[in-house]
């Protein structure tokens, strides 16, 4: 029983000890972290409870305000000639792309018909004419009253209007080319049975090429008549054609917000720009040679504005330290990942890109944490050792 209290006694003993010295070993390394002054000298190199952040400088680089689309090249005028009427084709008038005149016939339908009913209607003119030369007669030896050399005139004009009926019929048939320009490949063929408002042939006038294409809504106010616009062609790498602004539609489309834009090609002798091909349409609004541009991680939006952190130094010497400062700031144009700062910063100055929500007041001390560095200073796999 003796040895147990002795054992008993001691392991207390032991345990307050261990105790005591755990307790004197925390209070005094609490005093040493705390007179513990941090490196922040020079670069803002804070302690370890210095928020870190990563930085830029805002930088001064040339910027063009230009919008991009997408358009497809037109003919001055474009037709495709359908007959009124309906019935056979007696004659084709024209070789597959052929240069033609305004007012050549083209496709010729069968007018047997119609050239009947403009002989009957002659011949009634040729009679009513002959009427109303004998009443006239009559009257002037007074055997017939004046009433019926005015009904002899009336019929007349009623054969007369007759004989332009029968003539603006015969007409219909005899389809002709309404300017001048160059036919496409035919889709009838002589003997064939066509009917009103069937596709005879294409005509286009390719003296005179457009480019129409769509830019967003936002771009209104910017486009204008005789602008200068630049256009590719995928069929033709490696050209670029300038082109001038012709025309804007005053009428937005509905569906997708967009204006459409009608831009005049130039005339290019040996180009062989032909209706129809893909057009890629640059637009310049605008050249500032000394734009003020940051990342686009800088900007931090809060209540319907922009915002970025700025970074001050502050103190002298080894006391000298980075503090942070938000400002309101006016963006600009965007080109990929950067944006253009209208008002705010200036050339040079040094602004936050990560790191901003660590930030909640101005003046909060920062250290610029380098990721290059940390990256390099990372520790590596040992390499396998020589055999």
């Amino acid at each position: 029983m003796a040895k147990k209290a002795v054992y008993l006694v001691v392991a207390v003993a032991g345990l307050a000890l261990a105790s005591g010295a755990a307790w004197w070993l925390q209070n005094r390394a609490a005093p040493a972290t705390a007179v513990a002054a941090p490196s922040n000298a020079a670069r803002g190199a804070g302690g370890a409870g210095t928020p870190g952040v990563e930085v830029t400088q805002v930088k001064a680089t040339r910027l063009q305000d230009d919008a991009q689309a997408v358009g497809t090249l037109r003919s001055r005028q474009s037709v495709t000639l359908k007959p009124e009427v309906s019935g056979r084709v007696a004659r084709i008038a024209f070789a597959d792309g052929a240069q033609v005149k305004a007012g050549q016939l083209l496709v010729q339908l069968d007018d047997t018909l119609q050239r009947a009913e403009l002989s009957q209607a002659q011949a009634q003119l040729s009679i009513a004419r002959a009427n109303l030369k004998r009443n006239q007669e009559l009257v002037a030896e007074n055997f017939v009253a004046t009433r019926v050399v005015e009904e002899s005139q009336a019929n007349v004009q009623v054969a007369e209007a007759q004989v332009a009926l029968a003539t603006a019929r015969m007409q219909r048939m005899r389809i002709t080319a309404p300017f001048n320009g160059t036919v496409g490949l035919r889709s009838i063929n002589l003997g064939q049975y066509v009917g009103d408002g069937d596709d005879l042939v294409n005509l286009e006038d390719t003296s005179l090429l457009t480019v129409d294409f769509r830019l967003p809504e936002r771009y209104q106010s910017s486009i204008a008549p005789d602008q200068g616009v630049q256009v590719q062609l995928d069929a033709l790498p490696g050209k670029s054609f300038e082109a001038k602004v012709l025309a804007v539609d005053p009428l937005l489309d509905a569906n997708g917000r967009s204006i459409s834009v009608r831009a005049v090609m130039p005339r290019t002798p040996g180009a062989d720009l032909r209706p129809g091909m893909f057009a890629r349409v640059l637009i310049v609004f605008s050249v500032n040679d000394a734009a003020l541009v940051v990342p686009e991680e800088a900007m931090v939006p809060q209540g319907g504005k922009q915002f970025v952190f700025l970074l001050d130094e502050q103190g002298q010497g080894d006391a000298k330290k980075l503090v942070s400062r938000r400002v309101e700031v006016q963006p600009g144009v965007r080109r990929g990942a950067e944006v253009q700062i209208v008002k705010g910063v200036s050339a040079g100055d040094t602004v936050v890109v990560a790191g901003q929500q660590r930030l909640q007041r101005d003046g909060t001390a920062v250290r610029v944490v380098n990721l290059a560095k940390t990256a390099d200073a990372a520790p590596q796999a040992p390499k396998p050792a020589a055999p």
